[in-house]
């Protein structure tokens, strides 16, 4: 069995103690968003939990429970993108998250830790040029500790259209570039760029449980 813990929220970044606490009692109830009245209980035991799965976008706060969680295969998504507090107020700096990524995988091993860049969108601040700049930065400090860096666009759906109307489209060519740049880039400093609909969380997880 697979736990994925990034469904529904950051639990590594807002709910790492509760987490930890649900790890000490042996299971966690999950209740159904769409049927309230159902809630089923999964164990957290390594013998019957293959992986634990995190997507988070600030490691920082689960860093203290590593030692707690040897028990269990794990494979964690860091998402570290350009974007500053204009976009990510909550999200801390990209330089401290890049370090608690290069912790997290020297903890648990480099086959253990991805890298997501995404969503990428681009307007006026968020060039393709800054996006080409900044992957190449990033893709420096975090060489050698990942193999692995997902890439995905931004969806303009009707609530991003709210939050950031300034955002558009990223056209065809834009993509063609950012993919065939960003996988120079990767190669270039060991890292595998992968598309997200080319990549699965199952597999990657099924990966860890097998290091």
């Amino acid at each position: 069995m697979i736990i994925n813990t990034g469904m529904r929220t950051d639990i590594p970044a807002f709910y790492s103690e509760w987490f930890m606490n649900r790890i000490r009692a042996g299971f966690v109830l999950v209740r159904n968003p769409y049927r309230p009245d159902w809630i089923t209980r999964y164990d957290l035991n390594p013998d019957v939990v293959d992986c634990i799965a995190f997507c988070t976008k600030n490691p920082a706060p689960m860093l203290k429970h590593l030692d707690d969680l040897k028990a269990f295969h794990q494979y964690w998504f860091v998402t570290i993108t350009p974007y500053g507090r204009d976009v990510e107020p909550n999200v801390p700096p990209k330089e401290k998250v890049m370090q608690d990524f290069i912790k997290l995988s020297n903890a648990i091993g480099v086959k253990c830790v991805g890298w997501r860049y995404d969503p990428i969108f681009i307007d006026s601040t968020y060039t393709l040029e800054r996006h080409i700049s900044y992957f190449e930065q990033m893709c420096s400090t975090l060489s050698g500790h990942t193999k692995v860096c997902v890439i995905s666009f931004i969806d303009l759906y009707e609530k991003v259209k709210r939050n950031f109307p300034q955002v558009r489209t990223v056209t065809h060519q834009e993509r063609i570039t950012i993919g065939k740049t960003f996988a120079e880039i990767g190669r270039h400093y060991g890292i595998t760029i992968k598309a997200q609909k080319g990549l699965t969380l199952h597999r990657l997880a099924w990966t860890a449980a097998a290091v």
